[in-house]
């Protein structure tokens, strides 16, 4: 059987890509998931061209369309951040993606809350509204068996759907 394909944040598969030069390795994840998918990882920082360490940055500005900025100097990189998830959105097109799990409260990948805000990251934004079917979640919520099985079957479903056409 084929594994199933799975985007996510790779500071979750324990990649020191944050600006601190740490991860944040999810256990839980890796075991939920286990051997029965192939992750695709993802950093937006990394991978645009912003460094390990960097300074940290947040989302100031109207929550629907917010600037992504570094918190002392006040550097903006939201245009950066949006032209490289745009060439990087189509390679992952070629993926084939079942789904996405996003880290939690990043300014980035954060899908469902920032910082104690109701604001989605500018990756994680872009990305739904690219692949608009495709299930996404955030690591947080997957905590939660409920949730986190709700989420298998939708991948189920998608890719068995994906297949199909």
């Amino acid at each position: 059987m084929d594994k199933i394909k799975i985007g996510i944040s790779s500071c979750l598969l324990g990649e020191n890509v944050r600006y601190d030069a740490k991860h944040k390795l999810d256990r839980c994840l890796k075991d939920a998931f286990g051997k029965s998918v192939k992750w695709i990882s993802v950093c937006p920082e990394v991978e645009c061209g912003l460094g390990v360490p960097r300074e940290p940055m947040h989302l100031i500005g109207r929550p629907d369309s917010p600037r992504l900025v570094t918190r002392n100097s006040n550097i903006d990189h939201t245009d950066k951040m949006l032209k490289w998830a745009k060439a990087r959105l189509e390679q992952l097109e070629k993926e084939e993606l079942s789904g996405f799990v996003f880290k939690s409260s990043s300014p980035s990948c954060g899908l469902k809350e920032v910082l104690s805000e109701k604001r989605t990251g500018i990756f994680a934004k872009e990305f739904t509204a690219h692949f608009r079917f495709t299930p996404a979640e955030d690591s947080d919520s997957l905590h939660d068996d409920k949730i986190r099985e709700e989420f298998i079957r939708k991948m189920h479903a998608f890719k068995k759907a994906s297949n199909l056409s």
